[in-house]
This record gives C-alpha cells, structure tokens and sequence, in this order.
C-alpha cells in the first residue's frame, strides 16, 4: 500500500466515523504550505455542503479520528475546511529505512498485475526517422517502461507503415535500378523515394505500372515480395540504429506493420458484415456511428473497405485491436499517437467494442499529444520548410554537449567525456519533451533544455554526479544492515517526505499516462536533498557516526531514486561529470 493509499483509508474511515457519505471524495493533496503539513485533506468543505453543516466544525471532527494511528503525527483543522496532517517522524524513519534496503527504492508492484500493450513510435518504411517521430517514441517508451516496473506485463508493438501504394511505387523503380539494395543506405532509400513520387506523380504510365505492383504485393507475388522485405529490412536497421542511440527499449521483435495484419482484413469485413454494422455507398463499406455527427446533425461514416476492395488505416487498426484482444490477450491497449489522431481512435475503438472485436470490458486508451514548436511557435522544421531528421537533431544535440563540456571544463578522462557527451545530448533531448505536460505542444528550446539549472537533464544528471562523489570522500564510513535512517533537522524530514513520494508518483503516471509527473518530482527531489546537504553535513566532527550512517544513507537512497526514476525515463546517468 503507498503512503497516499495508507492516508486515504485513515481518512476515509474518520468520515464514517462522523457520518460523511461514502460517496464524498477524501481529496487529499500535498500541502501547498510545506509549513503547515505535509499533505492536505481538501473534501470536508463539500462533504460539508451536501450534508448542511459547517465545515470547520465538521473538519475539526474529523480530525479527532486522525491521531491514534502509527502513521499520521497531527491533523490540525483551519478555516474554512481543510486538514493538514503531518506524518509522524517514526513512520518516516521506519519506511526509509526499509526503502534504502529495497532495489526498487520502496516501489511496490502492483496488486493487479495486467496484460497491457503499448503503441508507439510508429515509423514509415523508406523514410528515415524525422523529428515528429519524437514524441510517439520517448513518450510511449517511458510509460512503458513505468508500467513494466509496476509488474505489469507490458508487450511492446511498433506499429510501423509498411504497406501501400508507395511500396508499388520503389518497386517500380527500383525495378531497373543498378543500385545493390544490400547495401544501399537509408538515405538512398529515401532518394529513390522521393524519385519515385515524382515520377508517379508526373507519368502516368509508370503509375499505372506502380499499381499493377501493389496489386501484385497483395497477391504475395515472390519478386514484389523479396524487394518488399528487402525494403522493409533497411529502414528497420536504420531505426534500430536510432532507437539504440536514444535509449528506447524498443526491439526488431516488437515490430508489427501494417502488413502483419493483411490475413484478418477479409475477416474484419465479414464480422462487420455479418453484425449489420457495414452500409454499401457507392461500392464502398462504411460503418455508420450516431455517436458521431457531422455540422448537418447526419451520423459520421468510417470507410472500412474502398470501392475497389482496398483497405484502410481504419481497417488495419481495427485488425490490430482484434489481434491484440485473441491473440495477445491485453486487458488494456495503451496508443501513443498524436491529438490529431483524436478523433480517429475514438471511432475506432467505438467500432471495435459494437462489433466485439474487443472485451467490453477491455481498456482502450489514447495518450495523445502536442507538437513540438520552433522558437517562432511554429512545427519544429528547417528554415527552408523541410522536415528535420532525427538523427541530424541527435548531432546538433552531442556537438552542442560537447561544446557545453568544454565551457564547463569539467574534469572527466576521454572515455568519460564521451559517456558524459552521450548522457547530455540524449538525456537533454528525451526530458526536454517529456518534463512538459504531453497534451500541450512544447517550444524546443536549445538554450533551455541544455541549461545546468531549472528542470532540464544536465541539472539533475549533475546532482546524481554530485551525490556520488560524497562517497569517495566518506568510504571510512561502514554502513550495515542494521543501521538506520534517523531523521533529527527539518531539512532531512523534508526530504525524507520526497522519497517515500515515488511510489505514490509511479502510480499517477500509470493511471494519467504522464511522463512529466515523474520528471516534477525527480526535479523537486534534487532541489530538496542539495537543500539537505547544506544544511545537513555529513564530515561534521560534531556528528555521532550514527548520525553519519544514516544521512550517508539518505544520500544513497536519494541517489538510487533519482537513477531509477530518470531509467524509467529511458535517461542513462553518468557516475562522473
């Protein structure tokens, strides 16, 4: 049970005691005046309301029943209504004990361990990984990895576009083509893309050629498949290249295309067909939804099937929904995709729960997104208005780091200075976008997310640095197993109510899906123990080696916190800087 679960079934038992409704919500948060409390209880004054009393007299009622328990200290009553509960000294003293002995800093893993599938990233084949594949990807990765570390089982789906007319396109082209598509590089790949574009656009004989070979794709013809996979293989080595280099715990085996799901198109439509879901209009099939109307107040259509038996993205992602529920067994599908998709998923999922291609039960969730702004406001491209690669972002990243580390003169060996180069432009990049709020769109700023101070990477991956470098100096200092943490100065009481916040803080990502509670809290965690550390020596001749023992065990579990949360970010940390 986390502290905030603890504190809420106190709560809620001292309003039975004085007859609140169960159905009144307990509302306790941090207190906003760390003076006063440690957390806040905010639900009297409506409680209050609905039952016609006066809220600090019913506030000071429950507040009696707050006190005989071993873990709130004191719970004090102030106008007009709320509760400030303080946590009693020994608890603290007692669960950072046991957190610092615990791998997963105290973490506790989830009571209902679920199947959950994870959407993201989603790069197109013959194209190479430009910067609005970004988000997708660094969000998707930390929720996953967030929710693996709560024990779920979490399976990993890079749903890539690797189906289409444009493959009918490279195939065409790349018909006649003395390139040697072994060992052809992305780049070229892209080249011949842009060519054969050009070409369809502009030559209808060839387009007409471009789609006999999607024809012949769709009918698994060996020549048109062979290029295919060869096609699809590059780009994916490509983006593997990527995904390594940004840390992302996405793998080859999970990948699964548009492609994966060809088999079950006809299947889809059949279902459809046969649930009376599907309207023909003009040689079409269409899904007809009340629940979405267009301006004339007319139900909405979703094109399932065009009217030349083609297929669609509304198609495949039903496909993959009806994949993920029979096959995968997932009791929650998370997708990671862009505020513009809104609309789309809404649908679909709709669809997908009317026809049962999913539990009714069956969670689906859409993690949309903003996007990612230049300084100006406006989409994140080049001056010339073209679409910035990934990788071309990554360099600018590492040559501005290493320019930073060279300013900073940091005093690290070469070895080093290249772990601590990597650690900045990857780390810098990755918590630039996800320490914003994920449904907002963000400027990208270089100057800021660079910056050794505020809530960037290089600030906390330097106050990790900082904290281990307290333990080359205080080797001397033999720490046991049956030493423990004694909180004595206010500033160590301060920090201690941080660290056994983290569980809590796993939680509300998992249930909001957003990164940037997490990168708060490491922020705040940081600033609290530089805080501590000032106030609180530990070489102090002054201090009994009891007293030494456990702030030096303070440090470490701070430490450990800060390196485990940024991992869950898919941030490295560097020992030295």
């Amino acid at each position: 049970m986390t502290l905030l679960q603890h504190l809420t079934l106190l709560v809620n038992n001292a309003f039975e005691k004085v007859n609140i409704p169960i159905e009144c919500p307990t509302l306790i948060s941090l207190n906003q005046r760390p003076q006063l409390g440690d957390y806040q209880i905010n639900g009297v004054m409506s409680a209050a309301k609905s039952l016609n009393k006066n809220p600090i007299e019913l506030a000071k009622q429950v507040a009696l029943h707050l006190i005989d328990n071993d873990v709130i200290q004191s719970a004090e009553a102030i106008k007009p209504g709320f509760i400030n509960l303080l946590i009693k000294k020994e608890w603290l003293e007692k669960t950072l004990t046991l957190h610092s002995k615990s791998p997963q800093c105290g973490v506790q893993a989830t009571q209902n361990p679920q199947t959950i599938v994870v959407d993201y990233s989603h790069p197109n084949i013959a194209k190479e990984m430009a910067v609005h594949h970004l988000r997708s990807t660094v969000i998707g990765d930390a929720i996953a990895r967030t929710l693996s570390f709560l024990g779920h089982n979490v399976i990993r789906q890079n749903h890539i576009g690797d189906w289409g007319t444009q493959f009918g396109m490279l195939i065409a082209l790349l018909e006649s083509s003395e390139n040697d598509m072994d060992t052809s590089e992305l780049a070229d790949l892209e080249k011949f893309y842009r060519a054969a574009k050009k070409r369809f656009d502009q030559n209808e004989e060839f387009a007409k050629k471009a789609r006999q070979y999607v024809v012949k794709l769709q009918e698994n013809d060996p020549y048109c498949i062979k290029i295919w996979k060869k096609l699809v293989h590059i780009s994916m080595e490509q983006n593997q290249r990527l995904y390594d280099r940004l840390n992302i715990s996405l793998s080859p085996e999970d990948t699964k295309g548009e492609s994966a799901y060809n088999d079950l198109l006809p299947i889809i439509i059949k279902d459809l067909k046969k649930q009376g879901l599907l309207i023909e209009d003009h040689g079409a099939q269409i899904v007809f939804l009340d629940e979405f109307q267009n301006k004339d107040g007319e139900a909405m259509g979703v094109i399932v099937q065009k009217s030349d038996g083609g297929y669609l993205y509304s198609t495949t992602d039903l496909a993959a929904l009806y994949y993920r529920t029979k096959n995968l067994h997932a009791a929650q599908v998370v997708y990671c995709v862009d505020a513009r998709q809104k609309q789309h998923l809404e649908q679909i999922f709709l669809i997908a729960k009317k026809a049962n291609f999913v539990h009714q039960d069956m969670v689906l969730k859409h993690y949309e997104f903003g996007m990612m702004l230049d300084l100006e406001g406006k989409p994140f491209k080049t001056r010339e208005g073209s679409t910035i690669k990934l990788s071309e972002l990554l360099d600018e990243s590492e040559l501005r780091s290493a320019n930073l580390l060279a300013e900073r003169n940091f005093d690290v060996d070469e070895i080093d200075r290249f772990k601590v180069i990597n650690a900045l432009a990857i780390g810098a990049i990755k918590y630039s976008d996800l320490s914003k709020n994920r449904s907002s769109n963000y400027v990208f700023n270089w100057d800021s997310m660079l910056s050794f101070e505020g809530n960037t990477a290089p600030y906390l991956l330097y106050a990790y640095t900082r904290i281990k470098s307290i333990f080359k100096k205080t080797q001397h200092i033999i720490v046991t197993e049956e030493d423990t943490i004694l909180l004595k100065d206010e500033t160590e009481h301060k920090l201690g109510t941080i660290l056994v916040r983290f569980n809590d803080t796993l939680y509300k990502v998992e249930s909001e899906g957003k990164p940037h509670i997490l990168c708060g809290y490491l922020y705040e965690l940081a600033g609290q123990f530089m805080s501590f550390y000032e106030n609180c020596p530990i070489l102090n001749s002054n201090l009994d080696i009891t007293q030494q023992k456990s702030r030096l065990m303070l440090c470490d579990l701070t430490a450990n916190t800060l390196k485990t949360g940024l991992d869950l970010l898919g941030i490295q940390t560097v020992e030295r800087m």
